[in-house]
Order: C-alpha cells, then structure tokens, then sequence
C-alpha cells in the first residue's frame, strides 16, 4: 500500500499539466479544502457510475495527482479552485467517505522511457488539425489552436492529451497507458477516427439544406 491522500473524484479525466476550475460547495470537500490547507494537494480519478455530488459513486482505479495553483473562497462558504494535474497516481485501495473520499494510492511512473520525437511531432500535426477541422463543425466549443507548447518532451505529450477533443472513455484510455509512446499511439489513432467523424459531418451540409 502506497500513501493515504484525500481524493476528489469527478466525472471527467484530468491529465497531468491540464489546469482545471473546480466550484466546491458541498460539505465535505469544503472540509478537505481546509485538511489540504498545508500541502495544497490531493487526487482525482474518474468516476465511472453515480454523481460528483453526494457521494456512493463508483470510480477507477487510475488517476490524476492534483495541485492547487489558486483559491478564492466566497462568503456563503463556497470557494473556486484552479487547480494543476501533476503526475499519474494508481488507487491501491478506497478507504471510508469520512467525510470525504480517501484512497490508498502508489505513483505510477515511466519517466525512463525516451518518447519517440517522430511520434511526438505526428501526435502534434494530429492534435492541431484534428481541432482546425472541429472549429467548423463546432467554432463555439474551441478555444483557439495556437497554444504555447512546453519544450519537454513529456509535459508536451501531456498537453496534447489535453488539447485533443475525444470522449470521456477515450481520454480515461490515453491516461491509463503506462508507455507514453503507446499514448501517443493512440492519441494518433483517435485523432484520426474523430477527423473522420468530423468530414462526415461537414459533407451532409448543414441542418435542413
């Protein structure tokens, strides 16, 4: 068994290097919110079945180690996190909900691994024309493609993961690969179906015409 960390799961994939906002209001992950005040840290991971809100959910065993980069509480109690997914965690065991989500967690790490520079560059022409074709099928649901790219190897990897328009279950898939050559395999390959779904959709022409 690995550490004891509060967890926050939610009903979406957060990878490592993607900020995110989070609205907390309900009681117990206010009382995290304040447990975590030294360290600013905590996990997530997906959940598969039930609601972000009350708890009794089901969730993976596969998720986001989370920093926070930012907090703005508000006078009925309410507070908006910014925060930053670090590294991949692995859920060993789920302790009780008292009051909050606990799990026993280990890191799960490849960092020897050398990233194929070729796979990294054709994930990137991927990644870029895959949300160019998007934003004319959907121009309110893109933000715009030109996004500063890091120059590490695996943090940009990261970040294409992030940028890439694909389902939940899919982004769940990209984040559970261990290889980030295998990731971006992938990431390549869901790239390539959704550009297809997205020319099919483009050719039958607008609504009623």
């Amino acid at each position: 068994m690995g550490l004891n960390v509060p967890m926050f799961p939610l009903s979406m994939v957060v990878f490592p290097h993607q900020m995110i906002g989070l609205i907390v209001f309900e009681p117990r992950y206010r009382t995290l919110l304040d447990d975590i005040d030294l360290t600013q840290e905590f996990g997530t991971c997906l959940i598969t079945r039930g609601s972000e809100v009350g708890g009794g959910d089901e969730r993976t065993s596969v998720g986001t180690w989370m920093r926070v980069r930012g907090v703005q509480r508000f006078p009925d109690g309410k507070a908006f996190l910014a925060v930053e997914g670090v590294k991949c965690i692995r859920v060993d065991g789920w302790l009780p909900d008292d009051p909050y989500p606990r799990a026993e967690i280990s890191e799960r790490c490849c960092e020897d691994v050398m990233i194929n520079p070729d796979l990294l560059g054709l994930a990137e022409t991927s990644v870029r024309a895959l949300r160019t074709l998007q934003s004319e099928v959907t121009p309110d649901e893109v933000a715009p493609v030109r996004v500063e790219m890091a120059e590490d190897p695996w943090e940009r990897a990261w970040q294409l993961c992030a940028m890439t328009p694909m389902a939940t279950f899919d982004q769940f898939k990209v984040l559970s690969l261990e290889n980030p050559n295998d990731r971006l395999v992938l990431l390549n390959e869901i790239c390539c179906e959704r550009y297809g779904d997205y020319q099919r959709i483009l050719a039958m022409g607008p609504p009623g015409v």
